[in-house]
């Protein structure tokens, strides 16, 4: 096992190394210009320069490092010392002499971006892994680590990963799970990061990630053809299955350099030149789409209270119904019964129902995680169920020993939620292990999740299964793709038009980290109908190349207080790092309860209008019973609180916020959380917006559609 350590150890110990071939010959060795840029590889098989066109100002960072491919080879990574252009193939051959490694790559300049693909590695199966860079650029303002693209007031210059096997940001892990957005949170987990990443940044990758000099971009992939033993989720040992997928060869990325107000535009035509996921609302790129971030209405309704929810959908002035909890069991994903009686047709009458009066619905699900209750787990577990790690017994058991010997205990000591060994068709959960040889798992419970209990005999594989604090297993890659197939089916048997893949962490099970994640979506994705592609979909853990995928993330819990103090710096922190890799704004979930005002209500729709930012807004059916009631009753204020006002109240904010009637300055206004507001309809279009004080209305400021 390669000891892990952390990105700016390995950063710099790769800068180190490359820095010794600073005085390679710098030669231009080609030239690849783009419309906006120019990007210009040297004879030593570095990238030279990045040149904007017109002032020739130059945007790579000067005296550092910048390897075109780095190679780690036995655990240490090498930079090129030569290159060779083939014009007649628009290849680059680059060599690594210390250590015998060639390695030839594609490059080609289009009009917004130049591309590089590694054609072949020799030794193809010495290389554990390539780096492309990292590159270090002068420009340190924005850093988008997710998208990798870095900002200046003027100019943008990213990196794009072109297939799924190529990850964003830097190999310091080997489990490749890289940042996962609780990093300034937990100061221990990443002890060497750098003093600039402060908690008011909270980075969640690092595709793009600042340093002294300004920023390097940076991607990777891996050789996975061989299992290997990793640290992986908290468990000192893991097992990562070997992936057939070509290894490094095939690894791909594009390069791009562009005034900055034209890098999302830019991200756009890679999509679409690359054949990359590029998701379309109602014929709009999904990250320009007014749509992207519209609110919606969360209720859990059934076949028979379907058009209640409707109602309530409508009465909010929003296009889109979501249903929280559906499932009985997940993997197959089988509907409630007491809800759908009639299965996903029952749940496609919904569908269709609502289509008709101009909603679209939309569902929540945990991705890859896997009830016990699922025909997946029992009564015969899949052999694809994720495994932490196996030995073998070493000894015949009979279907009623209450022990079970093995070979030995690396994989069983860590307690987990379920704490679950299969051993043939068998599930067997254990309190603990022995605490010295002959090893046994103790206190057994035989035929666990309604599995059989069976004989098995000495040499027969016993694998701890990988499970989750929800108390649900996971699966391998090849189930987790399997599962991300039974999601889109469902998606094109109802046609739902919106989800959220929660829970993508649990993708790690597959021991191939962000890889594993982006194996899920995309392959959900691939497998809807065209006509669903535009399914607003979000997620609760970004990553580089699921920014195409992904129509925004939506994160803010709200079962922790009301409307103003559930998570509520959390949710603003996020509009910053929304801003930064060129996401659609969302403010996360909001929880209508009996004491929720109106005045709650309008404080949230405030900051909404102000970040220009979405939102959930959760309820339930039984308010739905008093919407036709007079709102300011005593009764139904007690019974449902200020429910029909508060969707009112709803459908005039978002009206005005979707018409983009509130100007910059204004919307600066309503981003202080300290400030109340106050809005009313004034005619077609037009509203008056009223600060509030104690209670009482201040001079309106009128605002209108453009």
């Amino acid at each position: 096992m390669i000891k892990q350590l952390s990105v700016c150890a390995l950063l710099y110990s790769l800068l180190a190394l490359a820095a010794l071939n600073l005085s390679a010959a710098e030669k231009l060795l080609v030239s690849l210009p783009t419309k906006t840029a120019t990007f210009e590889i040297n004879a030593g098989g570095s990238l030279a320069a990045i040149l904007r066109q017109g002032d020739r100002r130059n945007f790579l960072a000067s005296n550092q490092p910048a390897p075109l491919l780095a190679v780690r080879v036995d655990g240490k990574f090498y930079s090129p010392d030569g290159a060779k252009w083939n014009a007649r193939k628009h290849e680059i051959s680059l060599g690594y002499t210390a250590v015998g490694v060639t390695a030839l790559v594609r490059a080609e300049a289009k009009a917004s971006h130049v591309i590089f693909e590694v054609v072949d590695v020799q030794p193809k199966d010495r290389v554990e892994l390539v780096v492309w860079g990292p590159y270090p650029t002068t420009i340190g303002d924005i850093i988008g680590e997710v998208v990798g693209v870095v900002r200046d007031p003027e100019f943008a210059v990213g990196i794009q990963s072109l297939n799924a096997k190529t990850l964003g940001g830097y190999p310091a892990q080997e489990n490749d799970i890289g940042l996962d957005g609780k990093t300034m949170d937990d100061p221990g987990k990443y002890p060497n990061l750098p003093p600039e990443l402060n908690k008011e940044q909270n980075f969640r990758g690092d595709t793009a990630w600042p340093a002294p000099f300004g920023s390097v971009l940076q991607a990777y992939c891996r050789n996975r053809n061989h299992d290997r033993i990793i640290e992986n989720w908290g468990h000192e040992k893991y097992l990562a299955p070997a992936f057939n997928d070509g290894g490094v060869i095939g690894s791909k990325i594009a390069l791009f350099a562009c005034p900055a107000a034209q890098a999302l535009e830019t991200l756009g035509k890679i999509e679409v030149a690359e054949g990359l996921p590029h998701p379309l609302l109602d014929g709009v790129w999904g990250k320009v789409s007014p749509q992207a971030n519209c609110a919606y209405l969360i209720v859990d309704f059934g076949e028979d209270t379907i058009d209640r929810a409707i109602e309530m959908t409508k009465k909010a002035g929003l296009n889109y119904l979501y249903h929280s909890s559906p499932f009985e069991s997940w993997g197959h994903f089988v509907l409630k019964k007491k809800l759908f009686p009639h299965g996903w047709d029952g749940l496609k009458m919904c569908v269709e129902k609502a289509r008709r009066a101009g909603i679209r619905v939309g569902f929540h699900t945990l991705s890859n995680f896997i009830t016990p209750n699922d025909t997946y787990v029992s009564p015969k577990p899949d052999p694809r169920l994720a495994r932490i790690g196996a030995s073998t017994l070493t000894g015949n058991i009979d279907a009623a020993d209450m022990e079970i010997p093995v070979a030995a205990p690396d994989y069983f000591g860590k307690q987990t939620a379920m704490n679950t060994v299969v051993i043939g068709d068998e599930l067997v959960a254990y309190d603990s292990v022995s605490t010295n040889a002959p090893w046994r798992l103790l206190n057994c419970k035989r035929g666990a999740w309604h599995t059989q209990a069976a004989a098995h005999a000495s040499g027969d594989s016993v694998a701890k299964l990988m499970d989750h604090p929800y108390k649900v297993f996971l699966t391998d890659a090849d189930l987790t793709q399997e599962v991300a197939r039974n999601i889109a089916s469902l998606c094109n048997a109802a046609g739902t038009m919106q989800i959220s893949l929660d829970g993508l962490e649990g993708a790690w099970s597959t021991g191939m980290g962000q890889y594993g994640r982006t194996l899920l979506t995309t392959t959900w994705y691939n497998a809807l109908k065209p006509e669903l592609r535009g399914t607003i979909n979000d997620a609760s853990n970004p990553g580089h190349f699921n920014w195409h995928v992904a129509t925004r993330m939506n994160w803010g819990e709200p079962w922790y207080a009301g409307f103003r103090k559930s998570q509520t710096l959390y949710r603003f922190k996020n509009q910053v790092f929304f801003e930064r890799n060129l996401m659609p704004h969302m403010l996360g979930w909001f929880a209508v309860r009996p004491d929720t005002t109106v005045e709650d209500t309008e404080w949230m729709l405030a900051r909404a209008a102000g970040y220009d930012a979405g939102f959930a807004l959760a309820t339930s059916l039984a308010s739905a019973a008093q919407l036709d009631a007079d709102a300011n009753s005593a009764d139904a204020m007690k019974k449902f609180g200020a429910m029909p006002a508060i969707l009112k109240t709803v459908k005039t904010w978002e009206s005005a916020r979707m018409a983009g009637a509130f100007p910059s300055a204004v919307k600066a206004l309503l981003r202080d959380n300290t400030k109340e507001f106050h809005l009313e309809a004034a005619g077609e279009g037009t509203w008056d917006l009223y600060p509030m004080e104690n209670g009482n209305r201040g001079t309106p400021v009128r605002i209108k559609a453009p």
